[in-house]
């Protein structure tokens, strides 16, 4: 299921290229080298189903996507700094924290309402400051059966990607992160291995 194939959107890049960070990032020295992951999207993607609908929720962190197999790092990292000035805008003087965020249908005709989505951390509902469109009719908010349709959401309070994250939409929620946590410690320490850093 192509859940995110629209995302893939621009020229394919030549393996081990990277895409320059925007200046506004921050340092990433401290970050595992990129190139080395092996995970795909499903391994680091918050799911919560509700009815005919599938959403699919991926943190659009550095850190996060340096563990993605190359080809899922760079299409992900695309998306990122191709929305990263809008970003900015939006959270002000915080650094945004941004999320893909995918709807899917399982029937036709289905109505899906972004700004239900919010996310839960360290005991706080956090909404989302911005939610940029990725796909161009994101904003009719109805799917086709099969359909998906894609957006950036923005958030301006810090992540800790490290401790447990909810993901609400109405009155369903996943803690799916927290398993996802213990996959991303161990991937690190892989690819720091691979990358002859012990």
């Amino acid at each position: 299921m192509l859940v995110l194939g629209a995302v893939a959107c621009g020229a394919p890049q030549a393996p081990g290229s990277v895409v320059p960070l925007s200046a506004q990032v921050a340092d990433t020295s401290a970050l595992v080298p990129a190139g080395y992951g092996t995970l795909r999207f499903d391994d680091v993607t918050i799911q919560l189903r509700t009815g005919p609908l599938l959403i699919k929720v991926t943190p659009l962190d550095e850190g996060i996507l340096r563990l993605l197999a190359p080809d899922m790092y760079q299409r992900y990292r695309s998306v990122a700094e191709s929305k990263r000035a809008d970003a900015m805008k939006a959270a002000g003087p915080a650094q945004p924290e941004m999320f893909v965020v995918s709807f899917f249908s399982y029937e036709p005709d289905v109505e899906y309402q972004p700004e239900d989505l919010q996310i839960s951390h360290r005991g706080r509902l956090l909404p989302p400051v911005a939610i940029l469109p990725v796909t161009p009719s994101f904003g009719r908010q109805r799917l086709r059966q099969q359909d998906n349709q894609s957006a950036v959401y923005v958030f301006s309070d810090p992540i800790d990607y490290k401790l447990s994250i909810t993901l609400r939409y109405g009155t369903t929620q996943s803690d799916a992160w927290t398993s996802i946590i213990q996959k991303l410690e161990v991937e690190r320490s892989k690819v720091r291995a691979r990358a002859g850093g012990g």
